[in-house]
């Protein structure tokens, strides 16, 4: 207390663990108008940067940072959300009779494709698309490559052009996934890519989407090789982390563009 007070002392950092001379320094502090900041000691777990919230009065830390943990957020991508696939599914029919006459004329079997798939907080739901396959069975276990043999030549246009992803709409709409998010996996390679790859599941603290921030990046379509992956999720973790209404308009604005570009992993 005399140093502060003879060298006019603005500020004072505490670096000690929680103790009673904490609070002792802390009162000289107030005593003498300097500020008081405490360091915490994190340890090797908490390296990286988090977030200080509380429950009641009681601090506490989020080691990774979540925007859509905030209810005003979840309120603001779920309105959008609602609003904009709302639309969608009142023009579909514009796009669903066509396409269902092409998907039957190009092979028996339905005209939709439901598969279970990992969502919100690892939990499974049943994603829907339209078929561009012949029925078989593989279908929940091997993903479609560029000369894939199950492909119809019509189901091969509907994916190249990213139709065949539009019933996900109703997905939207009935809030098992968002317009935009990490593109939902089969239960299969969430199974083996969790335990391979470090921060697989953090993708799944949001709701998966119908296009994302790796998919824009071009990391989409067939992962044959386990660095792609590693990209893929490195990007989904970083739109968790910093997710915004601005970022989800830029996405929807690149998959447009993409998609008139065309895309050398859309098959």
């Amino acid at each position: 207390e005399n140093f502060v007070k003879e060298n006019l002392i603005d500020e004072m950092y505490c670096a000690l663990p929680d103790n009673e001379d904490v609070s002792k320094m802390i009162r000289i502090a107030e005593n003498n108008a300097v500020d008081f900041f405490f360091v915490p000691q994190f340890g090797r777990n908490l390296t990286r940067r988090f977030v200080l919230n509380s429950i009641g009065n009681v601090p506490v830390m989020a080691i990774r940072p979540n925007p859509l943990n905030l209810t005003y957020n979840k309120l603001v991508k779920r309105s959008f959300d609602v609003l904009f696939s709302s639309v969608v599914l009142v023009l579909s029919p514009i796009i669903l009779i066509p396409v269902a006459i092409g998907i039957k004329l190009s092979s028996p079997g339905p005209i939709f494709f439901k598969q279970k798939r990992t969502g919100y907080r690892g939990e499974a739901f049943s994603c829907y698309k339209f078929r561009t396959m012949k029925v078989n069975k593989d279908s929940d276990k091997v993903q479609a490559s560029r000369r894939d043999p199950r492909k119809t030549r019509f189901g091969d246009f509907l994916r190249k052009t990213s139709i065949d992803e539009l019933p996900q709409f109703f997905n939207v709409w009935r809030g098992d996934m968002s317009i935009v998010g990490p593109r939902p996996h089969m239960l299969i390679h969430t199974q083996d890519y969790s335990q391979l790859i470090d921060k697989y599941m953090v993708r799944h603290t949001i709701k998966p989407g119908i296009t994302g921030w790796a998919q824009v990046n071009g990391y989409r379509g067939q992962t044959d090789k386990l660095w792609q992956m590693e990209k893929r999720v490195e990007f989904d973790v970083w739109y968790a982390e910093n997710w915004n209404l601005m970022l989800d308009l830029k996405i929807m604005l690149l998959t447009v563009i993409n998609v008139f570009k065309g895309e050398k992993n859309a098959f």
